[in-house]
């Protein structure tokens, strides 16, 4: 799909009138970390499509940063992905977070919900739901929704880094009995930073959570018996000794369709 850098002004006036939506005192439980070992009943997939050309873009990165990995108040883990794409590249400033494969998965999403184009910010929940990524109040709602539908269960049963690539098993099973869920493995960093020198956001210090580093797809996902996996890693997911790292793995209905089963592992 095309995508114009200079929104529509409906799409400015959604994002701008977002910045005064704060979320409900109930739809985080209190901030905690949750331990690499402790079950979750289930977890709902939050994408940020992002840039850091994009001046419309940071009170979006605030509002995933607020919500990643907190719980919500029926018990969903809340996994974000902070996926930075590449078509501000070429209007003053690189993002060194872009690339082209989520400017791909966007243009799928673009696709499946029939959007004339692709923008920044975009939130996309559990494949089913998409809205300005600033918004708060359709976040909200998409939470709310998402905690009625019944998942597979995936887990991430171990995971290790070494000699340039990660070796992870896994386990699903509650699948649909005419499956065609594909998996998709993905490599964040916790937190990075950068100093944008140009563009639209020129001067400010930009914070992102769940960036992705490295987008894999598995192919089908078969239940029942644990499978291991190795991937190789690239350099730039390792040459930040700052922050930490997090494998997110997840179960979708086709390209581009809705997320049925999510997990997350610190590696």
């Amino acid at each position: 799909m095309i995508h114009n850098p200079f929104r529509s002004t409906l799409i400015q006036s959604l994002a701008l009138a977002a910045l005064a939506v704060s979320l409900s005192p109930k739809l985080l439980s209190q901030a905690r970390s949750t331990p690499s070992v402790a079950a979750h009943p289930s977890a709902v997939l939050v994408e940020l499509f992002t840039s850091e050309g994009c001046s419309d873009c940071p009170p979006a990165d605030e509002l995933l940063s607020r919500i990643n990995g907190r719980k919500t108040d029926s018990g969903q883990l809340i996994v974000g992905i902070s996926e930075h794409v590449s078509y501000w590249n070429g209007l003053g400033w690189r993002d060194p977070f872009s690339d082209d494969l989520y400017t791909n998965r966007q243009s799928e999403y673009g696709t499946r919900f029939g959007l004339e184009s692709v923008y920044t910010p975009q939130m996309v929940v559990n494949g089913r739901e998409q809205f300005v990524g600033s918004d708060g109040r359709s976040l909200q709602a998409a939470l709310a929704k998402e905690s009625q539908r019944k998942q597979i269960s995936l887990r991430i049963d171990s995971s290790e880094i070494k000699n340039g690539s990660i070796t992870f098993s896994y386990t699903a099973s509650d699948l649909p009995a005419q499956s065609g869920l594909q998996l998709v493995a993905v490599l964040v960093d916790d937190v990075d930073q950068s100093s944008v020198l140009r563009g639209e956001n020129s001067g400010r210090k930009l914070t992102h959570v769940a960036v992705a580093r490295a987008v894999a797809p598995l192919g089908g996902l078969n239940g029942a018996v644990q499978h291991s996996t190795t991937l190789p890693v690239p350099p730039s997911f390792l040459s930040n000794p700052g922050t930490g790292h997090h494998l997110v793995l997840f179960a979708q209905d086709g390209t581009g369709g809705p997320v049925v089963g999510i997990d997350t592992r610190p590696i």
